[in-house]
């Protein structure tokens, strides 16, 4: 870290003080761990060469302006790296937030050399020409590998000199996977810098993110740099029992629903036991109650539309169970590794007997659209992403519809009054899409959209109350969880109900007039499609993040 920087404008020199900074810190101590296998031991062995995570920097160049906020980006090279162990590659992050991130670093385990300097290095770019507000031109230099070698990161200097030959290390070949562009950190007069990580990805998947990042100009091909391969994918890293039982009571997110939501979450169990029905084609007239933890639903299978559940038949018990019941509401975790087992995923899942209409703004108006958005069942979820080097939250994933958004720690609002850990989420208003900060997220533009309204409220869940764990990906004393019949229940949690949308929309369309009424037509040509319609939705286990990453 460093200390506030000049920056010569045109007509005057400022100081400013930016937020990278200050370096993010959670808000208690993160916590300690039995001991137990080698999670949260500091190092993880890839096979061949062992890797640690460095959180520490020196800044070499940044720009004030392009990227989040137009503050700009900075550079880092990592710094207090472990005796024996090279740097890979330097570290890249936007100004408008607090220094938080790492890099891995490497030392060879074997005298096969997993690691080499390289041979040579070449410019990918530099800022010369670039009328930008910066430290003077900075430099982007990629490592020219040996052969049956691959760069995994560049490196940034402030001069046109050529960086050291001994200043990094390429990585031998098999120990290396491809890689993609994955967050953009800035973007400023046609270059475009972003995060890397591994192109295939899921719980079986060995390749590592290196905290590296990519340099690629406007119409040119990025550089030819890869991610690191764990050969090693035992899962020993991963946590046990007892360690996962600390993650989730540290990091589990407090869920702050909307003051005005009358459709809550509720356990499975209760649900099952207060009257949802299970249905099966041809014998719509018989359904059948269902048993706790789900003991009698159809096991394995396809979703063929064969079976699906279905809400109480008597009225009465019908709109009891779709407002749910907050008090009964459980978190089922799904826990799994990724990212070569150099981090943990907690899958957060919440349950919803029912997903309640949508709301549509148009411009200073906002309209109820009756039925469209309705469907029974509703799976909502949050993941957690641990760091296997020394157990740190590193980002939450919040589900939005059918995508959401993944929300880096020093981003994050935690729960008010200091001295923890806990991240908070909002879900929406009938939706129940998830978000990091309380107000209106318009999925629309100019004014007009789909309404996802949240706010701070008396209803709120904390996840790590009475949680259960529903399936773990890995063996050994981690892994091993019996899953309940209701996992692997592969059929809707809803019925699929046909109705003319038309009817709703005209219904609407009678209360407004002109502009409004020409608006709201044409936001009801891009409704997205799941909005449509009443159909249930299929269980976590088949939800393609379940095996896979999140989109």
């Amino acid at each position: 870290m460093g200390n506030c920087f000049s920056i010569t404008d045109a007509s005057e020199k400022i100081l400013k003080a930016l937020p990278v900074e200050t370096a993010f810190k959670f808000p208690s101590p993160l916590p300690t761990f039995t001991q137990g296998g080698r999670f949260a031991n500091g190092t993880i062995d890839l096979g061949g060469h062992e890797v640690s995570q460095v959180p520490t920097f020196n800044k070499v160049w940044s720009t004030y302006e392009g990227g989040p906020n137009n503050l700009g980006v900075t550079f880092f090279e990592p710094s207090s790296v472990p005796t024996g162990f090279s740097i890979l590659g330097y570290y890249a992050q936007p100004n408008n937030r607090q220094l938080f991130g790492w890099v891995l670093v490497a030392k060879d385990l074997s005298s096969n050399n997993t690691l080499k300097p390289p041979v040579d290095y070449t410019l990918v770019g530099n800022t010369e020409s670039l009328m930008i507000k910066q430290d003077g031109p900075g430099y982007f230099w990629q490592p020219v590998a040996p052969d049956g070698y691959q760069a995994v990161g560049l490196i940034v200097t402030n001069s046109s000199q050529k960086p050291p030959l001994d200043k990094v290390r390429c990585v031998r070949s098999d120990l290396t996977e491809q890689c993609e562009a994955d967050t953009s950190i800035w973007e400023s007069n046609g270059v475009k810098v972003s995060t890397l990580r591994p192109t295939i990805r899921g719980t079986q998947a060995t390749g590592v993110c290196v905290g590296t990042f990519t340099w690629q100009p406007q119409n040119t091909s990025p550089p030819s740099l890869s991610c690191l391969k764990n050969k090693k994918l035992d899962f020993s890293t991963m946590p046990n029992g007892s360690q996962t039982g600390v993650l989730s009571n540290t990091y589990s997110p407090l869920i702050y629903l909307h003051p005005d939501e009358e459709y809550l979450p509720s356990s499975v169990n209760w649900y099952f036991s207060n009257g949802a029905l299970l249905y099966k084609r041809g014998e719509e007239s018989n359904p059948n109650p269902i048993e706790p933890n789900g003991a009698n639903l159809p096991q394995g299978g396809a979703n063929d539309g064969s079976y699906w559940l279905d809400l109480p038949i008597d009225k009465k018990g019908k709109e009891r169970v779709k407002k749910g019941d907050l008090q009964s509401t459980q978190a089922y975790l799904h826990i799994k590794p990724m990212l070569g087992a150099t981090f943990t995923d907690i899958a957060i899942w919440v349950f919803y007997p029912f997903n309640g209409p949508a709301r549509a703004k148009v411009k200073l108006i906002t309209l109820p659209l009756w039925r469209i958005g309705e469907h029974i069942g509703d799976w909502e979820h949050v993941t957690l992403r641990i760091s296997n080097f020394n157990g740190e939250l590193w980002r939450v994933f919040l589900s939005q519809h059918s995508g959401g958004e993944w929300i880096d720690a020093c981003d994050l609002e935690f729960q008010e009054g200091g001295g923890s850990n806990k991240p908070v989420a909002y879900a929406s208003l009938h939706g129940h899409a998830m978000y990091p900060k309380p107000g209106l997220v318009l999925q629309g533009n100019d004014g007009v959209g789909i309404r996802n309204d949240t706010a701070k409220s008396k209803k709120v869940f904390d996840t790590g109350l009475g949680y259960e764990v529903i399936a773990a990906e890995y063996g050994g004393e981690g892994g091993g969880v019996v899953e309940p019949p209701w996992v692997n229940y592969f059929r809707k949690w809803g019925p699929k109900i046909d109705y003319s949308v038309e009817d709703d929309v005209k219904r609407i369309e009678r209360f407004l007039f002109g502009a409004l009424k020409r608006a709201f037509v044409n936001l009801v040509k891009k409704i997205p499609d799941e909005v449509y319609g009443e159909d249930g939705p299929t269980g976590p286990k088949l939800k393609g993040n379940w095996a896979g990453d999140e989109k």
